[in-house]
C-alpha cells in the first residue's frame, strides 16, 4: 500500500515531502507520493505548477487514505456503506479527518472493531424467521450493529471512547 514512502501520520507530513520533491524537481516521485496516498492527480498538477501551496489538506489526506485502503479491502454491501459514512465524516469533521490519517489507524482496524462488537452481541434469530427464510438450521444468531452503533464504534476506533 505505502511501498515507497511509507505511511504518513498527517497531511502536514505529506505536504512537507511534497514541497521538497517539488523543490528538487522530482515530479515522478511526487506522482508516486500522491498515488500511494490517494491524492487526486489534478491536485498534483496544480501543486506542481504552483497554483496550490500544498498538495492536500486534512480532508483530502484522510479520504485518500480511505480510498487506498478500500482498494485493498474491497468492501461490499454494509462494509461499503461504512466506508462511505467514514468518508462523509471526514468531509464534515476535521478532527475525524486528522484521526483517520493517523499512522496505525486503518480501515481494516475500524471494520475489525465493528466485527468484534458483532460477535460479542449476537442475538438468536426467531425460529419463525428462520423457517420463513427456508433455512433448516436449528439455531441462527445475528450480530450486525445498527448504523447508529456502527457510527459510534467507528468514532471510538479513530477518536477514542467507549462505543457502547
Amino acid at each position: 500500500m505505502w511501498e515507497r514512502f511509507g505511511e504518513f501520520d498527517s497531511a502536514a507530513e505529506i505536504n512537507a515531502l511534497a514541497v521538497n520533491l517539488r523543490k528538487e524537481g522530482d515530479k515522478e516521485s511526487l506522482k508516486v507520493l500522491a498515488r500511494e496516498n490517494g491524492i487526486d492527480p489534478d491536485l498534483v498538477e496544480a501543486f506542481w505548477e504552483g497554483d496550490l501551496l500544498y498538495l492536500c489538506d486534512d480532508m483530502a489526506a484522510a479520504i485518500g487514505k480511505i480510498d487506498v485502503e478500500a482498494k485493498e479491502l474491497k468492501p461490499v454491501e454494509i462494509m461499503a456503506d461504512w466506508v462511505e459514512y467514514l468518508k462523509a465524516r471526514c468531509f464534515e469533521d476535521p478532527e475525524t479527518a486528522r484521526a483517520v490519517r493517523r499512522k496505525g489507524k486503518s480501515l481494516k482496524g475500524a471494520v475489525a472493531a465493528l466485527l468484534t462488537w458483532s460477535f460479542k452481541n449476537q442475538i438468536q434469530v426467531d425460529k419463525d424467521i428462520i423457517k420463513a427464510a427456508g433455512v433448516s438450521a436449528g439455531r441462527i444468531t445475528l450480530g450486525i450493529p445498527g448504523m447508529a452503533r456502527a457510527k459510534r464504534l467507528m468514532a471510538d476506533y479513530y477518536l477514542g471512547g467507549s462505543g457502547e
